[in-house]
């Protein structure tokens, strides 16, 4: 986004000023990787499978990792599996809600689309499918999904109990679209949950942390399909935050953007377009991410030299204009693997809480993931992040291979502080004591889960904390 200049920004930066030699030779020789960062699958003895999580900060060694392509699959295995037992999609999530020891059952093979109503506007698809593929078959049918989170690769069961998200003042949270889900429930049973079937079950299986058993259908209710136009530009912080509540309830879907330490931020706004589309484009911005590391790397010693560095390059403007099908713009794979952290905080508490979280990320030296933060609309699911009204959320990033501890030193006090709830999927430290007083259906959805599965054989260590279990 105007960023990848590299020569420009790190070479002009010796011409900017006079560098002291000792201190850009001490922080050049600084190395990242965390002390315990293990990358790849973890070992794994006789009678057992590795597993890890997209990030590889997850690590599991199951005495079985099963992959059935049929609901009757699903029920047999749940019958004589051993426990824990733990459904697992895309292993995006960055909290051990599937790690087991005992039985993962991936969805993944229960996949594509099972039917669709073109009039009704209506489909219906495998738990397994990824968003990509599940907006791919949904295009070819003229259908599309109101809304998709940034990241392409989750699976509907997973971006569903999980609460994933995207942006939209107007928008609600992906688990919004289910009308009927088919569950395979811990005693193995096969059920079925809607408004006006198993009412309670509906409400609380649409984000239930893989907690109530093994969901293998979705029906979901879609959009005809449509185009957007994006368009992506630069903006000094102080515009940036001036200007967000204005543009996030003047655009169909609008987020932000900080990169630290350099006083400029990034907007990406998305409304329908209905002329000829030009395509989606790559460009400068594809590099960015390198481009805030490796000024980190040079300078990062110095923070107003990167500041200085960077606002000499940058002028505000847009550097982008787009259009294509919604689910091409909206929805991509991420290459560089990250931790994070995120909350959603309530709409207006949003803006003093990011500008204290950038307050408190400028006073490290050694960050650079830019932070970023965007707007989502109510809705009714039990344990919704969004189900007390519209939210301010808010991301922290950290690379997948550095120290992540100040995502809760530094940064999740705040957050707290500010009546933020934590996605499911991020980490976060909460325990049952904290998710209580968060959530008023809370207890109703504990006690649901444990009539369904009064032996846990759906809880592992993580879930037995956050249901309070010993």
């Amino acid at each position: 986004m105007g960023l990848s200049r590299r020569t420009v920004l790190l070479g002009g930066a010796a011409t900017a000023v006079a560098i002291p030699a000792a201190s850009h030779i001490h922080w050049s020789g600084k190395e990242y990787p965390r002390d315990d960062f293990s990358p790849g699958l973890p070992e794994a003895a006789d009678g057992e499978r590795p597993w890890t999580n997209w990030s590889e900060i997850l690590k599991a060694t199951p005495k079985e990792i099963s992959f059935p392509t049929t609901t009757a699959e699903v029920a047999e295995l749940v019958k004589t599996s051993s426990a824990p037992i733990r459904p697992v999609g895309s292993g995006h999530s960055f909290t051990a809600l599937a790690p087991s020891e005992g039985t993962m059952i991936d969805v993944s093979a229960i996949s594509g689309m099972i039917r669709h109503d073109t009039e009704q506007q209506t489909a219906s698809f495998g738990a397994g499918s990824r968003l990509q593929q599940s907006a791919k078959l949904l295009s070819e049918q003229g259908l599309g999904f109101a809304n998709l989170p940034d990241i392409d690769v989750q699976t509907l069961a997973g971006g569903f109990a999980t609460a994933t998200h995207g942006t939209g003042y107007d928008l609600t949270a992906i688990h919004d679209y289910v009308q009927e889900f088919e569950l395979v429930t811990p005693a193995g049973d096969i059920v079925t949950a809607s408004v006006d079937n198993n009412s309670d079950l509906f409400q609380a299986g649409k984000v239930s942390l893989g907690s109530l058993g093994v969901i293998t259908r979705f029906d979901l209710k879609v959009e005809k399909a449509f185009n957007l136009r994006r368009q992506t530009g630069l903006m000094k912080l102080e515009n940036l935050l001036g200007q967000f509540d204005s543009l996030s309830q003047k655009y169909r879907n609008f987020e932000i953007y900080y990169f630290p330490h350099t006083g400029y931020g990034a907007y990406i706004q998305h409304d329908v377009w209905e002329r000829e589309v030009t395509g989606r484009q790559t460009g400068e911005d594809d590099n960015i991410l390198a481009d805030l590391k490796e000024l980190r790397d040079t300078l990062g010693w110095w923070p107003w030299l990167r500041r200085k560095v960077v606002q000499g390059e940058l002028e505000e403007g847009q550097v982008e204009d787009m259009s294509d099908a919604a689910w091409k713009l909206l929805a991509t794979t991420r290459n560089d693997k990250f931790n994070e952290i995120e909350y959603h905080m309530p709409l207006d508490k949003g803006l003093e809480t990011l500008e204290e979280i950038i307050a408190s990320i400028e006073s490290r030296k050694d960050t650079f993931f830019p932070i970023e933060a965007r707007v989502t609309a109510p809705d009714n699911a039990w344990l919704s992040p969004f189900n007390d009204g519209r939210k301010f959320s808010i991301a922290i990033h950290a690379p997948y291979d550095e120290d992540f501890s100040y995502l809760f030193t530094d940064f999740e006090p705040i957050l707290r502080r500010n009546g933020g709830r934590p996605h499911w999927g991020k980490m976060h430290s909460l325990k049952a004591k904290e998710l209580r007083e968060l959530y008023p259906k809370f207890d109703a959805f504990n006690d649901l889960r444990k009539e369904l599965d009064p032996q846990g054989k759906f809880t592992n260590p993580y879930l037995a904390e956050i249901w309070g279990e010993a």
